[in-house]
């Protein structure tokens, strides 16, 4: 049996906080240093806590919700050769640190691989399920069945555009926790915390009551955690995390994640501070 995302969620709310879900492209800045770059994510290495959930990307060559800090590690991993089948060699470099980890994909990766191959694979893993920014419920019959079969958490997203309906039916259709996006756009961090977050988890709570709720879009700092988790469940970050490593390839260092590191320490602290 796999184990559920929404247990990080809980485990961090017995410690009477906001979870932390941190993002990291499988393939770069190869394959094998990606995967040690999600276990310094998870705190193998450091002096801290690490992130409560890993989000774990499969690099696609037409992004439609990815910023340009994501596209641009996503694009490096698919010129140095990154495969879907990598994925699962992720997964379970992050599950043998004792962290739970989902992947983040869009669908055509899915079901060009079959989706209960896929879902097959993931479980065997250690995955505990998958986010799919493309699919809504309506049309994830597939995904639906895959995931029931296999035992895996299925998120799905909803948005500040959303209608009351939507909102119904897509957390209906999830199994873990609901993917909230708080701002219309793409990913990459802001300066400032998304206004639209805190109506869109008040929404949530009303219509889907005891769902757990992760915010994303958008959030960089300990500042913005902090401030996210006074209101939802969990934030999601991913292109803070991408930037130091970014830096350090450039700077001619890809194996240093100090800059990650601080990043993460800067996250971790902010979910953790007391109101």
């Amino acid at each position: 049996m796999t184990l559920s995302s929404s247990a990080a969620f809980s485990a961090a709310s017995a410690e009477g906080r906001g979870a932390l879900v941190g993002y990291l492209p499988v393939g770069y800045p190869s394959v094998a240093g990606s995967l040690d770059a999600l276990r310094a994510l998870c705190g193998v290495g450091g002096d801290g806590p690490g992130v409560d959930l890993v989000e774990i990307g499969l690099p696609y060559s037409d992004p439609i919700m990815d910023g340009p800090v994501i596209q641009q590690a996503g694009t490096k991993a698919l010129e140095r050769g990154v495969h879907t089948s990598d994925v699962f060699a992720a997964v379970e470099a992050v599950r043998e640190t004792g962290t739970p980890a989902v992947v983040m994909t869009y669908w055509n990766l899915v079901d060009r691989y079959g989706a209960d191959a896929f879902a097959r694979d993931l479980a065997n893993a250690g995955g505990s399920g998958l986010i799919t920014p493309d699919l809504i419920p309506d049309e994830a019959e597939d995904w639906l069945a895959a995931s029931e079969n296999h035992e895996l958490d299925r998120i799905f997203l909803v948005s500040p555009s959303s209608t009351d309906e939507r909102i119904r039916s897509t957390v209906a259709a999830c199994r873990g926790w609901v993917y909230a996006t708080s701002v219309m756009g793409v990913t990459g961090t802001r300066t400032s915390s998304p206004s639209a977050a805190p109506e869109l988890v008040a929404r949530i709570r009303e219509l889907a009551p005891g769902t757990p709720v992760g915010v994303g879009l958008g959030v960089s700092t300990g500042d913005q955690a902090a401030d996210v988790v006074g209101y939802a469940d969990a934030v999601i970050v991913g292109s803070a995390f991408i930037k130091p490593l970014l830096a350090a390839e450039k700077a001619g260092r890809p194996d240093d994640f100090s800059g990650l590191r601080a990043v993460l320490a800067d996250l971790t602290a902010g979910v953790r501070r007391r109101p």
